[in-house]
């Protein structure tokens, strides 16, 4: 099993990009089908720098009018939440009396989506929905819907399509585990 480290933790290949693309199609199957009929332009929102590629893998995916927006919110330090959400960037959009979707990489604890859909309903948004590239079910324990999974996995630390371990492994096409061997 291949094996890759980043500064001082080794990590082994844990989900092939094949099987991450195939569920960013499933989560862009169901946007195409919630958003046939609409008449207005809902917003993605992109949170950075995580969610990055699959946001762009996701555009590609899509078949509906859509505006694009990012926001730069931070949380982890080195691989366990900080429980704590800054943003380093600001939403890039308005978003009074739209739709949006957060567009997260990866939903553990819920600490940055509840701060994002606090900040978004600040500012007037219609309605919010979350869609998540890998979800950690037996992290979450908060009130907001994840309405669109791609990936379900434990609780386990992960790098790559996106996902960092201190700014680095981002950019791996396939996602890896810690390994704790």
């Amino acid at each position: 099993m291949e094996k890759i480290t980043l500064f001082d933790k080794t990590f082994r290949q844990y989900i092939p990009q094949a099987e991450i693309e195939g569920a960013i199609g499933r989560i862009a199957a169901g946007l195409d089908r919630e958003n046939a009929d609409a008449k207005d332009i809902p917003i993605l929102l992109c949170v950075l720098h995580g969610a990055l590629l699959f946001t762009a893998e996701l555009m590609k995916r899509i078949h509906f009018n859509c505006q694009i927006a990012s926001v730069k919110a931070t949380s982890y330090i080195g691989t366990k939440s900080s429980g704590n959400v800054g943003f380093d960037l600001g939403l890039t959009a308005d978003v009074k009396g739209r739709r949006v979707y957060i567009l997260e990489d990866i939903v553990d604890t819920g600490t940055t989506i509840l701060a994002l859909r606090d900040l978004l309903s600040a500012q007037g948004a219609a309605d919010i929905k979350v869609c998540a590239m890998v979800f950690k079910e037996e992290a979450y324990h908060q009130d907001m819907p994840v309405d669109y999974v791609g990936l379900r996995i434990e609780n386990e630390f992960i790098v790559g399509y996106g996902l960092d371990y201190e700014e680095i492994g981002r950019n791996l096409p396939d996602i890896y585990i810690l390994d704790k061997s």
